[in-house]
């Protein structure tokens, strides 16, 4: 299921602890790192996907999905949206909940295939924005 609303992208991130981040970057600099770094501050598990790296953010990094030895909630992409789609069929094979594509990028096929799987899909949103504006402490 498509989800844009506020309800549902709230659900989606009270709910989906452990993420797989998909092209995450291991320089600082790079929307990837920073969106990284903000959700384990915020206590989430990313686990790095880009399979040019051993490490990234002192964590285990894997060249797929399917090589990530714990259960992933949700999958993080950060890849042009034409690489989307077989990323959604890994998604859909470890058994992901949501598939979540970064600001800038739309899959109409991939988003077909997470949806027809029964994962919730998210495009063109970015995790930390979003967090920061439905999650974070806005109290102070």
């Amino acid at each position: 299921m498509i989800v844009n609303d506020d309800a549902g992208l709230r659900r989606i991130l009270e709910n989906c602890r452990v993420i797989a981040m998909v092209g995450l970057s291991p320089k600082e600099d790079r929307p990837s790192h920073i969106v990284a770094r903000y959700l384990m501050a915020h206590g989430y598990t990313v686990i790095p996907v880009n399979p040019g790296q051993r490490e990234i953010l002192g964590q285990p990094c894997y060249a797929s999905l399917r090589e990530i030895p714990v259960q992933v909630d949700l999958v993080d992409v950060f890849r042009k949206a034409e690489e989307v789609p077989p990323i959604a069929a890994q998604a859909i094979a470890i058994g992901a909940r949501c598939l979540w594509l970064q600001l800038g990028i739309v899959s109409e096929e991939a988003a077909r295939l997470a949806s027809e799987a029964g994962l919730d899909v998210v495009m063109d949103r970015c995790t930390k924005i979003e967090h920061a504006r439905l999650l974070a402490d806005h109290s102070r």
